[in-house]
């Protein structure tokens, strides 16, 4: 290879590595802190691949973030049950105050908005729900109408807040933002029920399908990120 030759061809290699063509984003990525800690990402940012909606109203993607338009219903992650791990949901209300949630242990392929209600739990995401004559059964973090808060660590729109929902067994355990809110075993006492759309009582299975709710247009909330982490083996 003559001088002119070679200085082209290491100009050119040279070129390619500074745009990153070929493996080296690939391990990049791979070697990106969520990755190393586990996290696997179930919205990508760019559409709802994966997900279906049920009940009124959709989802749709604004802006790289997840919201309702319309409702009551439900985004639902498709592909497979969750059990023994823990789920991080990064949201925002659009409002001081927002209303939404998010399910987990569902039974079954949810076909319509109530089904989920009754037959899994909802994590719940309301930081003033006497504003509906409802109690603080009722708060952010809580197994919606069945845990008594143990602290109401909620930011106000338009905050960031971080729900981590640990499924471990027959235990549900919710931080947000931090901050221990449920710790709640199956067959743990629960309050009657007071309203009539509030969960039947009753045993969940210890993994099922998760979802987010979409309340209504007078209940916005944003979600940027949707995350799932196997939880250390014993």
């Amino acid at each position: 290879m003559n001088q002119n030759r070679r200085i082209v061809w290491l100009t050119g290699i040279w070129i390619l590595l500074l745009t990153g063509y070929g493996r080296a984003p690939l391990i990049a990525q791979q070697n990106s802190p969520k990755a190393e800690q586990g996290w696997r990402q179930l919205f990508n940012g760019k559409d709802l691949n994966g997900w279906k909606h049920v009940g009124k109203g959709k989802m749709v993607v604004d802006k790289g973030l997840i919201r309702g338009q319309g409702g009551l219903g439900l985004l639902y992650w498709t592909k497979e049950k969750f059990g023994n791990c823990t789920i991080r949901v990064v949201y925002r209300m659009h409002k001081e105050n927002s209303n939404a949630g998010v399910f987990i242990r569902i039974p079954i392929e949810p076909r319509e908005e109530w089904m989920p209600v009754h037959y899994g739990y909802e994590v719940q995401i309301d930081n003033h729900p006497e504003t509906s004559d409802e109690d603080e059964y009722h708060y952010t973090g809580t197994l919606y109408s069945l845990t008594k808060p143990l602290a109401k660590p909620g930011k106000p729109g338009p905050q960031w807040n971080t729900l981590e929902i640990t499924l471990d067994g027959p235990r549900t355990i919710v931080y947000v933002n931090g901050v221990k809110v449920t710790d709640y075993r199956e067959g743990s006492p629960v309050p009657a029920r007071k309203f009539d759309f509030e969960p039947y009582r009753g045993l969940r299975p210890d993994s099922g399908y998760i979802g987010l709710q979409n309340h209504g247009d007078h209940d916005v909330v944003y979600f940027k990120e949707v995350a799932v982490k196997p939880i250390a083996k014993k």
